[in-house]
This record gives structure tokens, C-alpha cells and sequence, in this order.
């Protein structure tokens, strides 16, 4: 399977319940997408609210021929800061992931490796406005071989299924 197609049928499978970007998706970036969910809980009447939730998932799509470990590197940075920038912590805020997908036709034994290492999180003032964390999944489309880093785990799940 091709990377455009690849990319093509991930992307439709997202598209039920995310807001698509491939217009003008961040630089390096193929596409985006962006999950939002406002949870409320209220007694007997809306005005009787006892609580809120927001919660969100910024998703970034990459492609590449050969992911190298430099290249790794680069996306990996660029969606963390990208995602970050995207969040805004008030007293509903539940999390606000931010999820990397690549697409390779060959990634590198060294970027391999180094795929389950990466990992970050944030707490905005001490866990009381929410989280976010960081999911990283990288396909070799060549061999079929996934890598993920720990909170990626459920979407090599997901990745089987799909493609």
C-alpha cells in the first residue's frame, strides 16, 4: 500500500467523528484533525448544573519515504508545541492530548528504537485544570511493522484494524 492511500483511508476513518484539516495543515504536517467533547451533569434542571468537562485531541498525520531519526526528532517536537499552543486551561478542563501518526516506507532501526522513548506531559496548575499527554505511532508500510511509544499502545489496535 502506497503512503497516499494509506494516509487516504486513516483519514476516513477519522473523519466520523473529527474535524479534518488538509488544506492547510501545520508545516511538515500531511493533515490534521481535531476531537472536542463538552460533558455536562446538572440535577433535575440545566441551571442545576453540578459539573462540566472539555476535553480534546489535536491529531497530526506525517508522511515521509525514509524517518530517519532527525526527522523523528522534528515531528515530533513540532506537534508537542503545535498541540500545546492549541490548549486552554480554565476550570473545566478535563485533558487535551495531542496524538502523532507517521507514515513511512521505511523507518531506520535507530528511529525505531527510539519511537517507545519519546514521551511527554503536561499539568496545567497541579492537575486541577487538566492534562496532556502524548501518543506516538509510526507505520513501516514496506514490512507492516508498528511502533509505538506507552500511550500509544490503543492506537496499534486501531492502526491494525484500519489499514
Amino acid at each position: 500500500m502506497k503512503t497516499s492511500e494509506a494516509l487516504d483511508k486513516l483519514l476516513s476513518s477519522f473523519e466520523a467523528y473529527y474535524d479534518i484539516n488538509t488544506d492547510s495543515p501545520a508545516e511538515p504536517f500531511a493533515a490534521e484533525a481535531e476531537f472536542s467533547l463538552h460533558d455536562e451533569q446538572y440535577f433535575l434542571v440545566r441551571s442545576a448544573r453540578i459539573s462540566e468537562v472539555d476535553s480534546k485531541e489535536f491529531v497530526y498525520f506525517a508522511t515521509a519515504d525514509i524517518l530517519d531519526k532527525e526527522a523523528l526528532l522534528r515531528l515530533d517536537e513540532r506537534a508537542w508545541t503545535d498541540g500545546l499552543a492549541k490548549v486552554t486551561p480554565h476550570p473545566e478542563h478535563r485533558n487535551s492530548d495531542v496524538v502523532l501518526i507517521i507514515l513511512a516506507e521505511q523507518i531506520e532501526a535507530e528511529a525505531l528504537a527510539m519511537i517507545s522513548k519519546l514521551r511527554h506531559y503536561k499539568s496545567y496548575r497541579h492537575g486541577i485544570q487538566g492534562w496532556s499527554q502524548y501518543r506516538l505511532i509510526a507505520l513501516e508500510l514496506s514490512s507492516g511493522r508498528t511502533a509505538c511509544n506507552r500511550q500509544g499502545r490503543d492506537l496499534k489496535k486501531l492502526m491494525d484494524k484500519i489499514l
